[in-house]
């Protein structure tokens, strides 16, 4: 099974080399490209003040995360939920530069850039020219935006995953998953014994003169009457008359 994790984050800003720093971090769990169930979020105190104009972004005031844990004290913990997993994310670079830089300030290993899937590179090679942020992709997926009043890790790494989905085959791909496993399903039942004689057979319902009818017609139509004698009608030819 190909487990993945849908991530996103909230910041104070756009550049970690300038002072800005990483104030919320949500992960979603897929497997197969089905989500789990299993999430990942924390909010995580910045260590400085946030600007008005991310706050109008995103939501999160200076009080919000102010008794938040710092990045060093979680960070022990996201790395065991990604695990060896793939990271999905929407603008990958600019998740990874803030993953990366607070993984740096704390002494933690980073994530490989090869584990890093970015869909907003996936969106260009498949909608050329068009708009690819996720708020587009959702509306072109008809992914539903009507519980979002301000970005938020959680929620978009959420949205992101249903775009993913989207942009690896959307829901046929999960209809052809369902109906192979009904398949195989089918399968087993049948090789384990599922289907069995009836322990009653049901009782004929043709008529003598139908069968009688019916075995003329064979007589006189088919030269190799193997097929009905595997269905356990006997046709046999006359005796000629002495």
């Amino acid at each position: 099974m190909s487990r993945e994790i849908v991530l996103d984050t909230e910041t104070t800003g756009f550049d970690p080399r300038t002072g800005d720093r990483l104030i919320e971090v949500g992960c979603i769990e897929i497997m197969d490209l089905l989500p789990t169930g299993r999430t990942f979020h924390r909010f995580v105190n910045p260590e400085r003040l946030i600007p008005p104009d991310a706050t109008r972004v995103h939501g999160i005031t200076d009080d919000k995360v102010r008794d938040a844990p710092k990045f060093a004290e979680i960070v022990v913990d996201l790395m065991d939920f990604i695990g060896d997993a793939p990271v999905i994310a929407h603008n990958a670079q600019f998740d990874r530069n803030f993953i990366d830089h607070e993984c740096g300030r704390c002494g933690q290993a980073l994530l490989h850039e090869n584990r890093w899937i970015d869909t907003l590179q996936l969106a260009q090679k498949r909608w050329p020219g068009m708009p690819n942020s996720l708020d587009a992709l959702c509306k072109r997926y008809k992914v539903s935006l009507a519980d979002r009043s301000f970005h938020g890790a959680l929620i978009d790494a959420r949205l992101l995953a249903e775009v993913y989905l989207e942009l690896r085959g959307g829901k046929e791909r999960v209809l052809d998953l369902s109906s192979r496993r009904e398949s195989q399903a089918a399968a087993a039942h049948a090789a384990a014994g599922g289907y069995q004689p009836r322990p009653r057979p049901l009782t004929p319902r043709i008529h003598p003169e139908e069968a009688e009818a019916h075995r003329a017609f064979l007589l006189a139509t088919l030269k190799d009457r193997s097929l009905w004698a595997g269905y356990g009608l006997e046709v046999i030819e006359p005796a000629p008359e002495p």
